[in-house]
């Protein structure tokens, strides 16, 4: 990659490895980042480098001649000609986000160098270089993505060793990239912190330039020769001349603050709080909830009132409660312990019973349904009825039955999804995720085949010959040879809450993201939603996917970056009166960062982002509302600190 160019450099290499010009640049970009300084938007602050129209912004290495052997053309910055040379930005960067896409030719090589110093005869004597290469008849070892010399990719030992458990194959070293003469998406970013490479989505590796680890890499690879290799702490972003064809397009960089935060200060928040909605809550003294007279931490994974004024919460550790919907409530009763038959979540983090529904008229057939994963084995997914016999009681466990519904089988402990959420319609609409691991092994985002990674709309008050449910006449695929009928909707990775916005019949769903978006989606009958073609709006992983097919893939409402968040958590439209500021807005959160926004349920767009609330950071699991419209967020803790409402912040 790094050898200076020789004869290699002849025309009629040059001619059998390309297409024309036209062939290469002439399709059309998918989904590119505009620029965006205006400080909103999960866009805001990034710069194009690459206008698609001139070379403005460029300049040879190490040379002031005019720029020969690159053009730009139909949006793309080409290397055309032989004896081209290496490219560099004119301006220089020390902390940023860089992103673009490139297609090499067949056989062909190239690299994006950053930090480059032209104190230094080759660029890639200064800066650190990713390596572009057509991985199939490339003839460098060091393939697409990799740093070269330095880090490539690596499958994290917990998923080497959950796909082996479940005999699936494991190759260490990941290759994501499509084949020549494709286009591959790069993003990088490089702060004092933590830097990382993305290629098509899939993380690559995370580096800390200049640490410990970091150099001692540097000592056992060939720069160790160079003084002044990855010495500089900012410096130029460099395109590499080797001798073939490569196109560049949607090149954009965002500066980043030497800690990795946006630069850009956030618009401020909603004067909206969450307040302790239940400040008095206590299990009743029937049940023993404490350990060395602390209170047990309980999470809360779905809440809904009953027409008499109750909530019944499902929590994780396999238990439903309820108690009275009253600021002043103190009591707090297990009304369901199915903890007999439920995973324990302590083990699985994604486990337990995930998710809860009352049925349309509960209060006159007194069913409720919940999904769980089960505590034997198999590992599966469990989807059921309760029907409590002499209704709920507040005096202890009550009285039920249980009737399985669908039990779907999960290869893995993760991306159970578990959202359950009855429709205008009277259906169950249950969400589920693509089965776990990562990357989406087993491809069940996209296989009609498999329940797994898809929305699934059921009759439950309706049973046939063959099970205890029936399905919906007009879902989408109940005349699709080899897909099954309950599905209503495909193409997540791992849906974590749906809900109907009760003005308009919308389904909403939010989709935890894998390594750079989290997504919010409306979901329509037979809609794919692209993944693991796509994460959030951006092209995923290797397959290539043609522009028809492309096309027929919905994008998401809105989606969000690292910088606010890394697994949302789906909220539901408010429609109250308390907070009008945000009625019609659709509330949603992210669990790790504690952020609460409002989306414009009618008109989510970048030039109208979400507002987001004041909140307290909490990490939030699930969302609630009451008859009184009052909106609600659950998290962990112990029950007086679990429930909060928000609420108008007192000035």
């Amino acid at each position: 990659m790094h050898s200076i160019l020789s004869s290699r450099l002849c025309l009629a290499v040059f001619c059998y490895c390309f297409l024309s010009i036209s062939a290469w640049s002439a399709d059309t970009p998918q989904h590119p980042l505009q620029n965006n300084s205006s400080g909103v938007g999960w866009n805001h602050g990034w710069t194009s480098l690459i206008d698609g129209t001139t070379t403005l912004g460029w300049k040879p290495y190490r040379n002031n001649k005019p720029i020969e052997g690159w053009k730009a053309e139909n949006g793309t910055l080409v290397r055309d000609q032989p004896g081209a040379g290496d490219l560099i930005t004119v301006d220089q960067y020390d902390h940023f986000e860089l992103e673009f896409e490139y297609k090499i030719a067949s056989g062909g090589n190239s690299g994006v160098m950053f930090h480059v110093s032209q104190n230094e005869k080759y660029p890639w004597m200064s800066g650190p270089e990713i390596q572009i290469l057509d991985n199939q008849h490339g003839a460098d070892p060091q393939l697409a993505g990799w740093l070269y010399g330095l880090y490539q990719p690596t499958k994290p030992p917990w998923v080497a060793r959950a796909e082996s458990q479940a005999n699936l194959p494991s190759p260490l070293i990941p290759d994501a990239t499509k084949p020549a003469g494709n286009w591959n998406h790069v993003y990088l970013r490089v702060a004092t912190n933590q830097g990382e490479l993305l290629l098509n989505g899939v993380c690559y590796y995370r580096f800390q330039k200049g640490s410990t680890e970091w150099k001692e890499r540097v000592k056992q690879s060939k720069f160790a020769a160079y003084d002044n290799f990855a010495k500089y702490s900012s410096g130029h972003i460099c395109l590499q001349d080797h001798g073939d064809r490569v196109a560049y397009r949607n090149m954009h960089i965002r500066p980043l603050t030497a800690e990795g935060n946006l630069t850009a200060t956030p618009p401020a928040a909603l004067p909206i709080v969450g307040v302790p909605a239940f400040p008095q809550l206590r299990f009743d003294s029937k049940t023993s909830e404490s350990f060395e007279g602390k209170a047990v931490s309980i999470r809360p994974v779905a809440m809904q009132e009953t027409e008499d004024g109750h909530f019944l919460v499902a929590l994780q550790g396999g238990r439903i409660v309820a108690f009275f919907n009253a600021a002043d409530t103190d009591s707090l009763s297990v009304v369901a312990d199915l903890r007999d038959r439920i995973a324990d979540f302590r083990k699985g983090n994604e486990e337990g019973l995930l998710g809860m529904a009352m049925h349309p008229h509960f209060s006159a057939n007194r069913q409720l349904f919940i999904y769980y994963t089960a505590a034997d084995a198999p590992r599966r997914s469990v989807i059921s009825r309760l029907t409590f016999n002499n209704g709920i009681s507040l005096k202890g466990t009550g009285d039920f039955d249980e009737d399985i519904l669908l039990e779907i089988p999960q290869p893995f402990a993760n991306h159970n999804g578990g959202s359950l959420a009855f429709g205008p319609d009277g259906f169950l609409y249950i969400g589920m995720g693509d089965g776990g691991s990562q990357n989406d092994p087993l491809g069940n985002g996209q296989n009609l085949k498999s329940l797994l990674g898809s929305i699934l709309r059921i009759d439950v008050d309706c049973s046939t010959q063959n099970r205890p449910y029936s399905i919906p006449a007009d879902n989408p695929f109940i005349d699709l040879h080899d897909a099954r009928d309950e599905i209503y909707a495909y193409g997540f990775r791992n849906v974590w809450q749906l809900s109907f916005d009760h003005a308009t019949g919308d389904l909403w769903g939010a989709d935890v993201g894998q390594d750079r978006y989290e997504e919010i989606d409306r979901i329509i009958r037979g809609g794919n939603y692209g993944w693991s073609l796509k994460e959030g709006t951006q092209p995923f992983a290797g397959d290539v996917v043609s522009a028809a097919s492309a096309d027929a893939l919905i994008d998401p409402i809105w989606q969000y970056d690292r910088h606010h968040g890394r697994s949302i958590t789906g909220g539901f439209v408010y429609r109250g009166d308390e907070l009008p500021e945000i009625d019609g807005h659709y509330l949603y959160a992210d669990y790790v960062s504690g952020n609460i926004w409002a989306l414009n349920a009618c008109n989510a767009s970048m030039e109208n982002p979400p507002m987001r609330i004041a909140g307290n950071r909490l990490p939030v699991i699930a969302f609630s509302s009451d008859s009184q419209g009052r909106a609600y967020f659950l998290t962990e803790g112990p029950p007086e600190r679990a429930f909060y409402r928000l609420a108008p912040a007192k000035h």
